[in-house]
């Protein structure tokens, strides 16, 4: 344990930030494991949303930040891609053969 006062006080705040981060980085976590179990659109907004918060509290850096949403983004491309587009069929005839 520290003796100086300033010291003691500087244990304390680290606790506490390591407890904040601890449990932010948890939440960051899931948030990613629940984008790749259902890559939905909101679970994927809000796993970008995470990214940035994790950025603007130092927990990671932001060209990590930028490799995850861009993994995220393609994520949205594919999902988009599953649900198929009914298109009506061409309306012309076709050629008559001639001989």
């Amino acid at each position: 344990m520290p003796v100086i006062k300033s010291a003691q006080k500087k244990l304390r705040k680290d606790h506490k930030l390591t407890k904040r981060n601890k449990n932010f980085s948890d939440l960051f976590k899931k948030g990613l494991k629940k984008v790749k179990k259902t890559p939905t659109e909101k679970n994927i907004r809000e796993a970008v949303r995470l990214a940035d918060k994790a950025v603007k509290n130092n927990l990671i850096h932001k060209n990590k930040a930028a490799r995850i949403k861009s993994k995220l983004s393609k994520l949205i491309k594919k999902t988009n891609q599953k649900t198929p587009v009914n298109k009506p069929k061409s309306t012309k005839k076709p050629k008559a053969k001639t001989s």
